[in-house]
């Protein structure tokens, strides 16, 4: 009997960047607990739960379908994975720089806090 691994909190930052990338609505959501918790760093919670969360990127990804993340920096430290992202909305558009702060429990991504 083989016991799958736990994925490191840098490869569900990895993972979650790349299905984001690929606009892969059920791939990105499966790096997320149920009970993800999104908020504005020292701010208000702007999602609760998967359920709401799924509702939110399907719009973004439906909106923005040319909407993509480079990575420009990553620090990882224990559970907790930061990015520092330029967002595209589209190729020659728009763009935005944040920072994301995953932490991470039981294997799943459980909040993200963004710095914009």
């Amino acid at each position: 009997m083989t016991v799958a691994a736990t994925p490191s909190p840098l490869d569900l930052a990895q993972g979650q960047l790349d299905a984001y990338n690929a606009q892969d609505l059920d791939a990105y959501c499966g790096f997320f607990a149920d009970d993800l918790m999104v908020a504005d760093l020292n701010g208000q919670v702007t999602i609760q739960g998967l359920a709401a969360f799924r509702d939110k990127y399907a719009q973004v990804f439906a909106d923005f379908p040319e909407n993509r993340v480079e990575l420009l920096n990553r620090i990882v430290l224990g559970n907790t994975v930061i990015d520092h992202e330029k967002v595209v909305r589209r190729h020659g558009g728009e763009t935005f720089e944040v920072a994301a702060i995953y932490t991470v429990a039981g294997g799943k991504i459980a909040r993200v806090d963004f710095v914009k």
